[in-house]
């Protein structure tokens, strides 16, 4: 037995086939590659470092880190005011309901796994309409109350990011299986560099800032074919 049940959580919440519901989103890939921007591995690569480096690491991985602490001091308040400040900054309609998507149906598998009296508070608020429920503070909720250290919980969901959005690539352009580990393995220490910043960020130190991939996501929502929802 490896006895690190930690690894073991990480690795639950952090597969692609854990049902958040990621596999219906491209947060904006779908608007490049009909724009004919993004066309191969190496486009591909440019979109995913784009979103690791401007939202998802100093912003959603940093939360996901918070969380972890909020969760192991048993602090609900905590996580409620980090979970509203990561909705504030969400300003692209489809990247914001997709993150609430994805935080609520995550929350409610995390709850159902067990007894945990803090996630049941969480639900209980998300129920209520008490809070956003963003899959990066759910993320680093449930994981923490697993034993993950924000680090490691940082480095899952960068990870999780990564391949959510290698997977809509390879369904949108014509790329193989060994492309889509190559994508992957490019971003290795790019997440380990945003994982490190990510967990020793405070709620203050949350950013994001990629205004040309927001802009893709507004406009995705008139494209005339879609085949996800972000």
């Amino acid at each position: 037995m490896i006895g690190d049940p930690a690894l073991l959580t990480l690795l639950q919440f952090s597969d692609g086939l854990f049902p958040a519901g990621g596999f219906a989103h491209s947060f904006g890939l779908e608007t490049y590659v009909q724009d004919g921007r993004v066309r191969d591995r190496h486009e591909l690569e440019t979109f995913v470092a784009a979103h690791l480096e401007g939202s998802a690491g100093p912003a959603d991985a940093a939360a996901a880190a918070i969380a972890v602490g909020s969760a192991r001091r048993d602090d609900p308040l905590e996580w409620l005011a980090l979970d509203a400040r990561l909705d504030a900054m969400k300003t692209v309609p489809e990247f914001r309901a997709a993150s609430r998507q994805m935080g609520r149906q995550a929350l409610r598998i995390a709850a159902g796994l067990g007894e945990d009296p803090f996630l049941a508070r969480l639900a209980r608020a998300a129920d209520d309409d008490r809070a956003a429920v963003h899959h990066a503070t759910v993320f680093g909720a449930a994981v923490g109350r697993g034993g993950a250290e924000p680090e490691r919980a940082a480095a899952a969901y960068l990870y999780a990011t990564a391949a959510l959005l290698v997977g809509a690539g390879l369904r949108l352009i014509a790329l193989g299986q060994l492309d889509g580990q190559r994508v992957l393995a490019a971003m290795r220490g790019r997440i380990e560099r945003l994982a490190a910043a990510a967990a020793t960020a405070t709620a203050d130190d949350l950013w994001s800032f990629n205004p040309a991939l927001e802009l893709a996501g507004i406009r995705h929502a008139a494209l005339d074919t879609r085949l996800f929802r972000s």
